[in-house]
């Protein structure tokens, strides 16, 4: 098994996605290539914004099968694939889930993260989510996340994933805007590429069909 802290964007894109949509909308679990790409291109809910193709999918998740973050499975003639990410790491759904939107959304609050976690796994308020981050960035076996400096506009520090590695501060743009409060934006978002990924089956079926 290889060190957690080598994955490209690529692979954590793909590993985020794969943990979002076994959690949002368990009935197209596993994915196939076509939802996967779909997932991972949304304009909504991702930062950075992805432009892969299928070759790049293609390319990524034979790596992390042949490291043992992914499985696949055929459902008639088509590929589906699911993740491994926790048993991997050794570590409990509401870290997973955790790691899985700053996998997909780039550094964020602790409030930030509550909020667009809520699909995922509900915290019960702030310092719950805080417990969980802190033991991610405590772990013996190596942090996997780290909170950061606070930067220039920012009321509150943001906490970054370490999947890829260290996190290059000059990289990152500054902020300004509060968090909204309410979560409506994240839950509002987050149901735009719920649709997004189900045309996505539904059109993979109608060809698969077809033929």
């Amino acid at each position: 098994m290889t060190s957690c802290n080598v994955l490209t964007p690529i692979q954590v894109r793909v590993l985020g996605v794969l943990i979002e949509k076994e959690r949002t909308v368990p009935d197209t679990y596993p994915l196939t290539l076509n939802s996967l790409l779909a997932g991972s291109n949304q304009k909504s809910s991702r930062d950075p914004v992805m432009e892969l193709t299928e070759s790049d999918l293609i390319h990524a998740l034979d790596e992390l099968k042949s490291e043992g973050w992914i499985a696949d499975h055929l459902s008639g003639r088509v590929a589906r694939y699911s993740q491994l990410f926790g048993k991997v790491l050794q570590i409990p759904s509401q870290s997973v889930a955790v790691l899985a939107i700053l996998m997909l959304r780039g550094p964020q609050t602790a409030g930030e993260l509550r909020n667009n976690c809520e699909r995922l796994h509900r915290f019960s308020d702030i310092s719950a989510i805080e417990a969980f981050l802190h033991e991610l960035a405590e772990r013996s076996a190596g942090a996997l996340v780290t909170l950061l400096p606070r930067q220039p506009g920012e009321r509150e520090p943001r906490w970054a994933h370490l999947l890829s590695g260290e996190v290059d501060l000059a990289a990152l743009p500054t902020r300004s805007a509060a968090p909204d409060p309410s979560g409506l934006q994240a839950r509002i978002e987050q149901l735009e590429a719920d649709l997004a990924a189900l045309q996505a089956e539904f059109a993979a079926l109608k060809s698969q069909l077809g033929d």
